[in-house]
C-alpha cells in the first residue's frame, strides 16, 4: 500500500524512480530542537525507525502520526512518506547540479536522504545522518 502511494505522489515530481538500496547501510538521528526524538536506519534493503529511549521516558511525548506507538520498532520495505518529503524533486536544476557534482546516485534513497534530507518545511525536525554526527562543526 505504502509503495503504491508512494509511486503515484511522488512520479509527478521526477521521484517515481526511487528506490530502497539493497546492498549499502545507513544511519539517522531524528531529532526536534535538542531532543532525540528515533532512529532511522537501513539494513539489508529494509528501513527502520525507533524511538530513542530518552523520548519514550518522556512525560509529554507525542508519537509521531506515521510512528504511532512508542515501543514499536518499525521496519518496511519502503522508505516512509514521512521521510521521503525530505528529498526534494530531482528535476530542479539545483538539486540535478548537486547531483552531478557530487556523484549522488539519483534512484538511491539513502544517498538522497543523507545530502538533501536534513530539514523540510513539512515538518520541525531534523534528520541528520549518523556519520555527521562525528563530524566536528565548522
Amino acid at each position: 500500500m505504502i509503495s503504491t502511494l508512494k509511486k503515484i505522489l511522488f512520479h509527478q515530481d521526477g521521484q517515481g524512480h526511487l528506490r530502497t538500496p539493497q546492498d549499502e547501510t545507513a544511519e539517522f538521528l531524528l531529532r526536534y530542537r535538542n531532543l532525540d526524538v528515533g532512529h532511522l536506519s537501513l539494513r539489508g534493503g529494509k528501513w527502520h525507525f525507533e524511538y530513542t529511549d530518552t523520548f519514550r521516558k518522556k512525560k509529554d511525548a507525542y508519537p509521531i502520526i506515521n510512528f504511532p506507538h512508542l515501543d514499536k520498532h518499525y521496519e518496511s520495505d519502503v522508505l516512509w512518506p514521512f521521510f521521503v518529503i525530505r528529498i526534494p524533486g530531482l528535476g530542479q536544476p539545483a538539486v540535478q547540479r548537486v547531483i552531478r557534482e557530487e556523484n549522488i546516485d539519483p534512484s538511491n534513497e539513502a544517498q538522497l536522504l543523507k545530502r538533501f534530507g536534513k530539514t523540510t518545511i513539512a515538518n520541525p525536525f531534523t534528520l541528520i545522518p549518523k556519520d555527521a554526527l562525528a563530524e566536528p562543526e565548522g
